[in-house]
């Protein structure tokens, strides 16, 4: 099957400045700050409200929602499940962050039951939780963690999630890779130095659902906010290095490049590949 040329939406940076959309945050109490400050540095407001009896109301007014399912609970899943229903039924994007999918059987089934009732617009996972979230979609709850996939494997585990569950799948890593389960972006770039510190991935997410609250076609964009962050990653490092400062410089550095860089030199420093899956 042929598809037509795309590329990513780096004009969704200019759109995320200037309309500033409200996204609503269920994050996780290992990162929430930091996932909240990255949303304000690139341009967008959060509220990280996750009190049950207020999902449908908060959700439903934001421009888009981030179901961050670490540090999890009974309370926090009935949020996630109620946020991300009022989100979908108000025709926002919702992007789903199941940290730690296959991390126990309480994870496992909790997920399964979000799942049954909140299809996401878009999940970001790492390769493990790709391939947890793949034994629920095969039903094969309860079952021993599957073997490690190799890195070359990403992009088709990626494309067999989303074909599945119906929805986008952002897969980070070294290289990250979104999918539609036909057409995929494969961003290469960053910094290893993200493994000195927490939180990569959930700050990924939320600049993930605030590039989808401001655009109609969210495969590009979701491509665009892997690439902002790759390219912040690089920035972080550089400068840091720069300054003879360590992991605090570097991450204080990451925030300082979300606020900073612009579609331009998004476009130019961006290393984006795109293929057709089988």
């Amino acid at each position: 099957e042929v598809f037509p040329l795309i590329e990513a939406d780096f004009a969704a940076l200019d759109r995320l400045r200037s309309q500033r959309p409200l996204i609503h945050c269920i994050s996780n109490i290992v990162t929430a700050a930091d996932c909240a400050n990255l949303l304000l540095a690139a341009g967008g407001r959060p509220v990280m409200a996750q009190e049950p009896a207020e999902m449908a109301e908060i959700a439903g007014s934001a421009q888009g929602c981030v179901l961050n399912t670490g540090t999890p609970d009974d309370g926090k899943f009935l949020a996630c499940r109620l946020a991300g229903q009022a989100a979908l039924a108000a025709g926002r994007p919702v992007v789903l962050d199941p940290v730690g999918a296959g991390a126990s059987a309480y994870r496992r089934q909790k997920l399964t039951q979000l799942l049954e009732t909140v299809r996401p617009t878009l999940i970001r996972a790492n390769l493990a939780e790709v391939q947890a979230l793949l034994c629920l979609a095969s039903r094969e709850l309860g079952v021993d963690s599957p073997e490690p996939a190799r890195r070359d494997q990403a992009p088709a585990l990626a494309g067999e999630l989303a074909r599945r569950l119906g929805c986008l799948v952002l897969l980070s890593g070294e290289s990250d890779c979104v999918t539609d389960g036909r057409r995929a972006a494969l961003i290469e770039g960053g910094s290893g130095w993200m493994s000195r510190i927490t939180g990569a991935g959930c700050m990924l997410s939320v600049l993930t659902g605030a590039f989808l609250a401001v655009s109609k076609d969210f495969l590009p964009a979701a491509a665009a906010a892997a690439a902002f962050w790759k390219v912040c990653r690089q920035q972080a490092r550089q400068s840091a290095q720069a300054a003879g400062g360590g992991t605090g410089s570097f991450h204080t550095a990451l925030f300082d490049a979300a606020s900073l860089l612009g579609p331009q030199t998004l476009r130019q420093q961006s290393r984006i590949s795109w293929l057709t899956l089988n």
